[in-house]
């Protein structure tokens, strides 16, 4: 069975930046879209941002647009999410999670139901 591990949350000043990294174990990265949602308490969780297997499609919240950029380094079986210019209401849980067996120039960022497998979150608190 493959593994999702998130790390790099922690604590930051509004306005600051923090980079999370999803180490992927045990999965065809090479084939597979890798999407970032997050979930504040009481809400739903939201999608962030996603990007396709190829690498060629990245897609982004309308919360999150030209403040956070998604990338992945396939060698290394990891994907980050570089988060700047964070505000209080960026405040959530972040979760990685893998669609398998789905290469190509898409991902999708609609729904979370699409992802096969997820890590266990890492936390990031933006204080004002």
């Amino acid at each position: 069975q493959g593994q999702l591990v998130e790390s790099g949350g922690g604590l930051v000043q509004s306005g600051g930046s923090l980079r999370l990294s999803c180490a992927v174990s045990g999965f065809d990265l090479d084939n597979s879209a890798i999407a970032w949602f997050r979930q504040a308490p009481g809400k739903e969780r939201e999608g962030v941002s996603c990007i396709s297997a190829n690498g060629f499609d990245a897609r982004y919240g309308d919360s999150v647009k030209g403040r956070f950029t998604i990338s992945r380094d396939n060698a290394k079986n990891t994907v980050h999410l570089q988060m700047n210019n964070l505000i209080p209401t960026d405040t959530a849980v972040y979760y990685c999670g893998i669609r398998t067996a789905y290469s190509g120039s898409y991902c999708p960022l609609n729904f979370d139901g699409l992802y096969d497998h997820w890590g266990q979150g890492t936390q990031v608190t933006v204080s004002s």
